[in-house]
């Protein structure tokens, strides 16, 4: 596959092989979010953004494993460093608690393991003063792991966001404010609050600000004569730098600078969930620096490969023990992964090119979409695209689908576009014409109302 050229090709969608390969799939499979029927054939050529399915079917994928490829397939960056990798066995060994060498001297092995890569996410976070790491195995331990050690310096209450998504463990899933299906009928940790997130880009109409003293939801609930929670009480406020499942939300900077004074009014930890829109994903290497805030705690993941709870050494336990995890990171190639997604994510031009192509995005979308694309938002290559109508957005991951884009939804009526750190303008430019064209579908075309609003494609 010459990835300079490659175009999606598509016969048809689920193809014989597919059906056949995902009934015997579900044979023995848990109910999950099932998407679609496409079936990847990791046997046949894939590059970058382009992959092959079963049926021989070439497709786009802008999807990007929902962020947990950041490179899409294939990545020489990723994979010529893996290959110098003799495989061994035990693979996956207890990665915080036992050390595994990859030669000498410790400080530049011949291969990177979990040692490096608690080295390599304290680089990256520096800025914010965050030197000690708890690796783990997903984004959802990550999360867990920052609410533990939050609720170990104290207090019982803590504060999440409307739209909110966390993770699926049940600590996590106490702080999502996504969709009911997450939570529903699972038993939750007390004390947490909701608040509004503010997305909004001229009057606040969300119900963040307030007539209160405080002048938002938070600081009201806080105040020390008119409010009605303690601060003392407060473990953290956890926030999304850009809501995920949520629907791509960005948040008002005047929102961030007042979790950012509640923060240093009340000496509350903040917890910035990074598993999706970190590690460049944004066009800056962690979300929350497109922002005001400094947080004390960063959780990562997806792209990672692993996940990681990064914060400074004083908030973490000193106590053995309270935090351990016999497989937590531990799967040695794992760990090299994530070195090596490091390494490329901050190696010369990456982030400029996700800005640059974020850019070219949107100024596509702003002079061609219809006026049944009611939003276009995000930052770098974390991009929504909303629609007028839940069944219009469906109808366009579908018809995306026939033509070979992969594509996600989120929100309620978004769809998600994420592509490879590293696209480039040719393949945008394709994706951007399967996409337009997709709109052009009759069932999109029917779908839903014809609600007129072209003012935020921006």
């Amino acid at each position: 596959m010459d990835r300079d050229t490659a175009e999606p090709s598509v016969r048809s969608l689920p193809g014989e092989k597919a059906e056949r390969w995902v009934n015997y799939h579900h044979e023995h499979a848990a109910p999950s979010t099932y998407v679609y029927e496409f079936v990847w054939d990791i046997t046949e050529e894939a590059d970058g953004p382009f992959c092959t399915d079963v049926d021989g079917n070439v497709l786009m994928d802008f999807t990007s494993h929902v962020a947990a490829a950041p490179f899409g397939y294939n990545n020489p960056k990723i994979t010529e460093r893996l290959e110098e990798f003799d495989l061994v066995d035990p693979l996956k060994i207890a990665g915080q608690d036992f050390y595994a060498s990859g030669g000498w001297p410790p400080e530049d092995p011949e291969f990177d393991t979990s040692t490096q890569l608690l080295h390599r996410l304290t680089d990256i976070t520096e800025q914010y003063d965050l030197d000690t790491v708890f690796l783990s195995n997903t984004g959802a331990e990550a999360v867990e792991n920052a609410i533990k050690i939050c609720y170990a310096q104290g207090g019982h209450r803590a504060f999440t966001f409307d739209g909110a998504f966390h993770g699926r463990t049940l600590g996590a899933l106490s702080l999502n404010r996504s969709k009911t299906v997450h939570r529903r009928g699972y038993p939750e940790i007390g004390g947490v609050v909701s608040a509004p997130y503010c997305s909004c880009r001229g009057d606040c109409d969300c119900g963040w600000k307030t007539n209160g003293p405080g002048g938002n939801v938070i600081a009201d609930k806080l105040h020390p004569q008119r409010g009605v929670i303690d601060p003392e009480e407060v473990a953290y406020v956890i926030v999304e730098p850009q809501q995920g499942e949520g629907g791509y939300r960005v948040p008002n900077e005047s929102f961030v600078d007042d979790i950012v004074d509640i923060q240093q009014t009340y000496d509350i930890p903040v917890v910035a969930d990074e598993i999706q829109a970190g590690l460049g994903r944004t066009g800056e290497l962690w979300g929350v620096d497109h922002t005001s805030l400094e947080p004390d705690v960063i959780t990562s993941g997806k792209g990672l490969r692993v996940g990681a709870t990064v914060a400074n050494e004083d908030l973490f336990p000193s106590e053995t023990g309270r935090l351990s995890s016999t497989w937590g990171a531990g799967d040695i190639v794992a760990a090299a992964q994530g070195v090596a997604t490091i390494d490329a994510i901050t190696s010369d031009g990456v982030l400029d090119n996700v800005r640059a192509r974020g850019r070219q995005v949107k100024e596509v979308l702003a002079d061609d979409a219809p006026d049944f694309v009611t939003d276009v938002r995000g930052n770098g290559l974390m991009l929504g695209v909303e629609f007028d109508t839940k069944e219009r957005r469906d109808a366009v991951v579908k018809a995306c689908l026939e033509r070979g884009l992969l594509l996600l939804g989120c929100g309620y009526q978004t769809v998600r576009l994420l592509p490879p750190l590293d696209v480039t303008e040719r393949e945008i430019d394709v994706a951007m014409d399967v996409f337009l064209d997709s709109l052009t579908d009759r069932e999109v075309r029917l779908a839903g109302s014809s609600k007129v609003n072209t003012e935020n494609v921006t």
